[in-house]
C-alpha cells in the first residue's frame, strides 16, 4: 500500500502561522473564516501576496503548529500499514524548512515528493492520498484514486461520497485498514 501523505492543512497548520502575520497587517481573519480553497478573493488579499506570505511562514518553521497531538506516533502507525510518502506542492525554497519541521516532530515518512501544483500529485502512483485540498480531492476522484480528506474550514462544501472524511489521523488509518 502506497500513501500519499500532504503537510499543510494535514500535519502542518501553517494557516495560523499565516493568520498570525495577516492579522498583523490586515483586518482580523479566524480560522473557521476560512471557508473556500482561494478565500484570498472573499477577504481581497492578492492570491500571490498570500502565496509568497505562506511560502515566507515556512522560514520560521519552528512557529508552526501541529494539526493535532501525536503525530509521530500517528505518522509511525500509518508506516506500518504502507509506505508513507510525504507529497506535498509547494515553492520548492520552502522544502529544506519543511523537512526540518517534520525531523523536528518526529514524523515519519519513506519519500519526499514535492509537485509544482497540488491538482499534479493525481497523476502519481499512490493507492491512497490523505490531503485538505477540495481541488485536489477532485482530481484524485477524476483520476480514479481514493481520497480521504483531512477536514478543515475550507473544504466543509465537498460532499463528494466516493471521499472519505476524517477529522483527525488517527480516523484515516482506520478508513485505510477497512479497505
Amino acid at each position: 500500500m502506497k500513501i500519499a501523505l500532504d503537510v499543510d492543512g494535514v500535519l502542518a497548520d501553517v494557516i495560523m502561522s499565516w493568520l498570525n502575520y495577516s492579522n498583523s497587517i490586515r483586518p482580523e481573519i479566524a480560522k473557521h473564516q476560512i471557508t473556500s480553497w482561494e478565500f484570498w478573493n472573499e477577504f481581497k488579499i492578492d492570491r500571490y501576496d498570500f502565496y509568497t506570505e505562506l511560502s515566507s511562514c515556512w522560514k520560521n518553521w519552528m512557529t508552526i503548529p501541529t494539526t493535532e497531538k501525536n503525530l509521530s506516533s500517528i505518522t509511525k502507525s500509518l508506516t506500518d500499514i504502507g509506505q508513507v510518502d510525504i507529497v506535498t506542492a509547494r515553492e520548492r525554497s520552502t522544502d529544506s524548512f519543511v523537512k526540518s519541521w517534520l525531523d523536528h516532530h518526529n514524523i515519519e515518512y519513506d519519500n519526499y515528493v514535492s509537485v509544482i501544483d497540488g491538482p499534479m500529485k493525481a497523476d502519481l502512483d499512490y493507492d491512497v492520498f490523505i490531503d485538505d485540498s477540495p481541488l485536489n480531492a477532485e482530481q484524485f476522484l477524476k483520476n480514479n484514486k481514493k481520497v480521504i480528506l483531512y477536514s478543515q474550514p475550507w473544504n466543509q462544501h465537498v460532499s463528494e461520497n466516493k471521499i472519505h472524511r476524517v477529522s483527525n489521523l488517527s480516523e484515516a488509518i482506520e478508513k485505510i485498514k477497512l479497505n
